[in-house]
């Protein structure tokens, strides 16, 4: 009784083993396939055609590919230009208009994360060219 205990355990082990081999032959801990996710520039990047800024923290990245997942994410949203800090876990969103907080929201959802909060800045005042003399 005790060996088929034992031959139990090792066999679990083994395919905890070989799944996490499979995991890394993936390209990451998010399975993100042998090729990384292709990241998606925005084409107009000018700070000052965004002038709504957001933070959102968001959970479960873990790795460069999570973070291009999200920035992709928020980037395919009309009239958005977003950049992700892994390390921060947070991602800064700047929009030409403000966007309801469950656009944000299904966007990383959309791409397998939870946005857990949403810091709101204060519009960017864009200064004309009359104002600066």
């Amino acid at each position: 009784m005790e060996i088929v205990f034992i031959g139990l355990a090792l066999s679990v082990c083994c395919f905890g083993i070989w799944r996490y081999g499979k995991t890394l032959r993936r390209g990451g801990c998010c399975g993100s396939g042998a090729v990384s996710p292709v990241k998606r520039r925005v084409a107009d990047r000018d700070e000052t055609h965004y002038p709504y800024t957001a933070v959102l923290t968001i959970d479960g990245m873990t790795c460069g590919h999570c973070a291009v997942r999200v920035e992709n994410a928020l980037n395919e949203l009309n009239g958005v230009w977003a950049k992700v800090d892994l390390g921060g876990k947070t991602a800064l969103v700047r929009m030409v208009q403000p966007l309801p907080e469950a656009v944000l929201r299904q966007a990383i959802r959309g791409a397998g994360y939870t946005l857990l909060h949403i810091n709101w800045k204060d519009p960017l005042k864009v200064i004309s060219p009359a104002e600066k003399k």
